[in-house]
């Protein structure tokens, strides 16, 4: 936003070339490389990694829940609307999932209108907790009853994540090990506070595969048939509505990926990549494929469960 914007704001400084470095309260938070704004770029990189469209949405730092409302909301006006640019000029390589203010309900409803409804993007990326309370938290249910009206998705991404104080080692891990956790954590908060029954229409999916929710999941089931006070709070099996959620791919395994298939079903996962940053998935696609699974469930998983989530028509890989 040049230099109208507050010191305090997000903001990109020059960095080495072809790279700028995103800066959160003046301080270095990552460095990027010019692909995250550069749309010619990312397209020309889509048929490596076997896609034939990229669904952009904002770095999750970026979506600002501990700036003030109205700031959060002119700040991610600005990088929606960008987003839309790079979604015009990419000849339908791209599409959007935009970002709303969640610390402030009604402006967070009025953006998704904005986002939906103007720009026409299929729904929004939100984070993992909104400044630490979990997405499940009874306050948020206005926000998805109007994405469910809208016919808007959600994507959720790890941010801010919990434990970071229990991890031995550089600040990578907490992309590599405290994302997940998160992750985890957000997508059985859906879970145990009935979102999915109260909102059946709801499409809603979660990164990194869903996090640590996999593996947790047959301990929430077990624990929903073996204590009365999770039953009753828990209106619906959670395997079950486990299976009503999306998750990504991205897991780096097709050991895991195939796990994640037999645990959530063939209809729940999506491409994901994390890209442009230096974790990404370069060969998503090509590892699904490896994974051995037959040509109904590979065709769900590059394209068919993405069309879904995203309510688009087909699209044909290369």
């Amino acid at each position: 936003m040049g230099s109208k914007a507050p010191a305090d704001w997000p903001a990109m400084a020059a960095a080495q070339a072809c790279h700028r470095n995103v800066m959160i309260s003046g301080k270095v938070y990552r460095t990027v490389s010019d692909r995250c704004w550069d749309t010619a770029k990312r397209i020309a990189d889509l048929p490596e990694m076997g896609l034939a469209l990229q669904v952009v949405s904002p770095m999750p730092e970026l979506l600002s829940y501990w700036m003030q409302p109205a700031d959060a909301q002119q700040l991610l006006r600005f990088l929606n609307d960008q987003i839309a640019g790079m979604v015009a000029e990419s000849g339908g390589a791209l599409a959007g999932l935009g970002a709303v203010p969640l610390q402030d309900i009604d402006l967070a409803i009025r953006e998704l209108e904005y986002v939906v409804k103007v720009l026409g993007f299929p729904g929004v990326e939100i984070g993992s907790n909104i400044n630490g309370e979990p997405i499940g938290a009874p306050k948020f249910d206005p926000f998805f009853e109007a994405c469910e009206a809208l016919g808007a998705c959600v994507f959720v991404h790890a941010i801010r994540p919990a434990g970071m104080d229990r991890l031995v080692g550089p600040p990578a891990l907490q992309q590599v090990l405290a994302y997940p956790g998160d992750v985890g954590l957000a997508a059985a908060s859906v879970i145990t506070s009935n979102l999915l029954p109260r909102r059946p229409k709801l499409r809603i999916a979660f990164s990194h595969g869903g996090g640590t929710l996999g593996l947790l999941l047959p301990r929430l089931q077990q624990g929903w048939g073996v204590f009365p006070a999770l039953k009753e709070q828990v209106s619906e099996a959670p395997a079950e509505q486990a299976r009503r959620l999306f998750y990504d791919t991205l897991v780096f395994d097709e050991h895991a990926l195939r796990y994640l298939v037999q645990a959530f079903g063939p209809t729940q996962l999506l491409v994901g990549t994390d890209y442009p940053f230096n974790f990404h998935d370069r060969t998503p696609v090509q590892r699904i494929e490896a994974a051995g699974f037959d040509a109904d469930t590979t065709a769900l998983l590059v394209h068919g469960n993405a069309e879904r989530f995203l309510a688009r028509q087909k699209v044909t890989t290369p």
